[in-house]
């Protein structure tokens, strides 16, 4: 397997998320805990993966912190893998990129399911990006600024 560059010290945050969560099949992974499965066998038969390359990602994704180990809620030897609060926050992550390959796959009549609110059912609106009084912003209403550096304590 060949090794990629690491972006763990990268200053550019979206470098740095792709360090945890920048490959496919860990985002996969992620979408099927979001949905419920827990257990090493649920996710390997839902996904077909490999079990080495399964054990692999889940592994990264608990030494990111995205997902935890926990006993079997069955009461079973086994354990069961869960989203922490950093592995929910992926949430709207996933959500974007749904609605992204829904407005722009070539053949979206294809996508076999779409995206509702539980509770009424109904489809759920686009993500919007917005400033702090409200307005809609796109790539030409934002710019990237400096951090202001932090002063050291005595």
């Amino acid at each position: 397997m060949v090794k990629r560059t690491s972006f763990e010290g990268d200053a550019c945050p979206i470098a740095r998320s792709l360090e945890a969560i920048g490959d496919w099949w860990s985002l996969l992974i992620i979408r099927e805990a979001l949905f419920g499965l827990r257990r090493f066998g649920e996710f390997q038969n839902k996904l077909g993966m490999a079990k080495n390359i399964l054990a692999a990602r889940l592994r990264a994704l608990v030494d990111h912190g995205i997902l935890a180990t926990a006993p079997a809620s069955d009461g079973s030897a086994y354990q069961e893998y869960v989203l922490t609060p950093k592995g929910r926050g992926t949430f709207p992550i996933l959500v974007a990129l749904r609605q992204w390959s829904e407005e722009f796959d070539d053949r979206p009549e294809e996508i076999a399911t779409i995206l509702v609110d539980r509770d009424k059912g109904r489809p759920v609106r686009k993500l919007e990006m917005r400033a702090e009084d409200g307005r809609l912003l796109g790539p030409a209403d934002t710019m990237l600024k400096s951090r202001p550096l932090r002063r050291r304590t005595a």
